[in-house]
C-alpha cells in the first residue's frame, strides 16, 4: 500500500474541490442513547459541529468509519441514498424513529476505490444497496451536521486483517483531506459490554480500563501514532478493555490519516458504566 494517495489521482475525484486541510475526528460514541435527549456528549458533538462553517470550512464529504460495519475485504457506501440503520435492540422506540437523510455520494465512492487500495493493490469494494449508515456513524453525525446535507460514506473494516493493515490502508486517505474530506473514526478506546455497570458516574472505571485508556492516550498526546497498532501486546489489559476490538479499529483509521506532528485535542476523557471509554480525539 502507498502511504498517500498521489495528487494528479486526486484530481480524478471532480466533485472534491480543493480546501484547506479538514481535520481527523475520533468519536468515542458508546450507547446509542447518547445520540438523543440532553447530554453532555450530544451536547459536545453539537458544539464540535458548530466549528464547521465559523472556525473552519464545512466538508464537501464526510468519510465515516464506524466499529459497526465489519465485512470481508473493505467496502464503501456507494448509494446515492443511504438508509439509516438501526443496527440494536432493546431501546426505546424514540431511537428507533431516528432518521439520518443525508445523501451519498456514488461519483466519490467509485474514485475513491481506486484510488485507496487493498493488500494485491484490489480496489476498495462498492455498495450499493445492502448496508447505509449504522448507528456508529449516524449518531454522531447527526448532532453535528443536523441538516443531513453533506454527502456521507461509510468506509467498512475487514476485522479478519491485523491492526497494522487497518493503520496501512488509513495512511491512504491522508490526501482527501485536501479535498474537504472530513474522516471520522466512530468507536470506543475501551469497550467490555459484559462488564458494564450501568449508573456508574462518569468519573469511575475499572483499573484495567483506566490503565488501557490511559495508555493510549499517552501514545496519542506523544504523537506515538505508529504505536497504536500495538495494543494487544498490552496483554491481559488490553484483552480486558478490546475483548473483540472492533471499537478499537476505528482509532487506528483516523490516526493513520494524521500529518505528523498534527495538534490534537481531546474531549469526553470519561467513562460510561466503567468500562466504555469516551475518549475522543480532534486532530487539526
Amino acid at each position: 500500500m502507498s502511504a498517500t494517495l498521489d495528487p494528479v489521482s486526486l484530481d480524478k475525484i471532480a466533485s472534491l474541490k480543493k480546501s484547506e486541510r479538514m481535520p481527523v475526528l475520533f468519536l468515542g460514541h458508546g450507547s446509542p442513547m447518547n445520540a438523543i435527549g440532553d447530554n453532555e456528549y450530544l451536547r459536545s458533538w453539537q458544539a464540535l459541529g458548530a466549528e464547521f462553517g465559523t472556525k473552519r470550512a464545512r466538508p464537501q464529504l464526510i468519510l465515516c468509519i464506524s466499529a459497526h460495519w465489519l465485512t470481508e475485504g473493505w467496502w464503501l457506501t456507494a448509494m446515492s441514498q443511504p438508509k439509516t440503520i438501526h443496527d440494536f435492540g432493546g431501546f426505546p422506540q424514540e431511537l428507533f424513529d431516528q432518521q439520518y437523510p443525508a445523501p451519498g455520494d456514488t461519483a466519490a465512492a467509485q474514485a475513491i476505490s481506486q484510488l485507496v487500495r487493498q493488500r494485491g493493490s484490489v480496489p476498495l469494494g462498492l455498495d450499493m444497496t445492502q448496508w447505509g449508515l449504522d448507528h456508529g456513524a449516524w449518531a454522531v453525525l447527526k448532532p453535528m451536521f443536523p441538516e443531513a446535507d453533506i454527502p456521507v460514506i461509510q468506509l467498512s473494516m475487514d476485522y479478519s486483517r491485523a491492526p497494522e493493515d487497518h493503520y496501512a490502508l488509513a495512511q491512504q486517505l491522508k490526501g482527501l483531506r485536501d479535498r474537504g474530506v472530513l474522516i471520522v473514526g466512530s468507536g470506543n478506546i475501551v469497550h467490555n459490554l459484559r462488564h458494564m455497570q450501568r449508573g456508574a458516574p462518569a468519573n469511575q472505571a475499572y483499573d484495567w480500563a483506566l490503565e488501557f485508556d490511559q495508555t493510549i492516550g499517552g501514545y496519542l498526546q506523544q504523537g506515538n501514532l505508529a504505536a497504536l497498532q500495538n495494543f494487544q501486546k498490552l496483554g491481559q489489559v488490553a484483552k480486558m478493555a478490546q475483548p473483540t476490538h472492533e471499537h478499537y479499529l476505528p482509532l487506528l483509521y483516523a490516526a493513520g490519516a494524521v500529518q505528523a506532528g498534527e495538534p490534537m485535542r481531546f474531549f469526553n476523557t470519561n467513562f460510561q458504566g466503567g468500562s466504555i471509554s469516551m475518549r475522543s480525539v480532534v486532530w487539526s
